[in-house]
């Protein structure tokens, strides 16, 4: 098998415009099959990306036998349940992020995706597979910047429609289940660490009942994280890496544009070096890694196990916040 066919569960706007295209274009990649609930739906959307086959239910997707992986960018309380379900018909899994709606559920799926052994599973969280997180991590490791000493993150958007998915809270919208997850993954990856504890101030919007607004602050051996996210804010981005000897400054972190190179500035020694990577789509990156992890039977680029870990520091800071002490 030199390309791994792919299913699509949902036709979710993040996977039409964004995902599915990027994927198309990855070498290993055959998206094949599409599923809505809507059978009209899912016919135009396969005709529009050009997709050979649409199903009129997830079900049906799934008992495909020529479908040999699925991508799931079902809102965030499906996750989980479609994920298992995938699992168990024996597809590999890529599920968008945050994993689930909860640290329980987390497990639960790392727990089902143990009894298969098989098949691959792994969260999306893009950004990583991106030359710009590959070379920020890189400087870091080689002591380019000296000791990692504190990374500080916002990342905001402005979005007040009722209709949105990311402002209904019964089926885990709200910010920091949105993109407060990805600074979160951030610090992580880079002290390649957990944090030994959290403090945090969240607010919530009193019409959607979501988290609108948030600041963190996460202490790990030898340093800090901080970060600022908002779903009611002027749309922003941005990360700092500071060591003893330098700092990193990833000017476009999370939705890196996939059609012009991406900067990251350095500074060592009172010197600034802008450092341009190669157009990328990070989508594209991501479908042909995990594809070549199933075509090779090797270690997807993130264990699961990663994601229960970032689910933890989720649940963590909405503890701290609602105590307000630092857990």
């Amino acid at each position: 098998m030199s390309k791994v066919r792919w299913g699509i569960l949902s036709t979710a706007t993040i996977g039409t415009g964004k995902v599915i295209p990027a994927m198309q274009r990855a070498p290993h990649v055959a998206v094949t099959a599409i599923a809505s609930r809507n059978s009209g739906r899912a016919q135009s959307t396969a005709e529009l990306l050009g997709i050979d086959k649409a199903y009129g239910s997830y079900e049906e997707l799934l008992d495909d036998p020529e479908v040999d992986a699925v991508y799931i960018p079902l809102p965030n309380h499906l996750h989980v349940p479609w994920a298992i379900r995938a699992l168990e018909a024996g597809k590999h899994v890529l599920c968008e992020k945050p994993i689930g709606l909860s640290v329980q559920e987390a497990e639960q799926l790392e727990a089902v995706g143990r009894d298969y052994p098989q098949l691959k599973l792994m969260e999306a969280f893009m950004y990583r597979h991106h030359p710009q997180w590959v070379k920020t991590k890189e400087l870091i490791d080689s002591g380019a910047i000296g000791s990692l000493k504190a990374i500080e993150a916002i990342f905001a958007y402005n979005n007040t429609d009722p209709a949105n998915i990311r402002n209904q809270a019964a089926i885990g919208g709200g910010g920091l289940m949105d993109i407060g997850c990805y600074p979160i993954s951030v610090a992580r990856f880079l002290f390649a660490a957990e944090p030994q504890r959290v403090a945090a101030t969240i607010e919530f919007d009193p019409t959607f009942g979501t988290d609108s607004y948030g600041t963190v602050v996460m202490e790990f051996t030898g340093g800090t994280a901080g970060f600022t996210y908002s779903t009611q804010l002027e749309p922003h981005q941005r990360v700092t890496v500071m060591g003893t000897a330098g700092s990193v400054e990833v000017m476009i972190p999370f939705n890196a544009p996939p059609d012009r190179p991406c900067l990251i500035d350095l500074s060592t020694d009172g010197k600034r070096e802008t450092i341009e990577l190669p157009t990328t789509d990070q989508y594209t990156v991501q479908g042909e890694l995990m594809s070549q992890a199933i075509l090779n039977d090797s270690p997807v680029p993130t264990p699961i196990g990663d994601a229960v870990a970032n689910m933890r520091v989720i649940e963590r800071c909405f503890a701290a916040a609602k105590a307000r002490e630092w857990r």
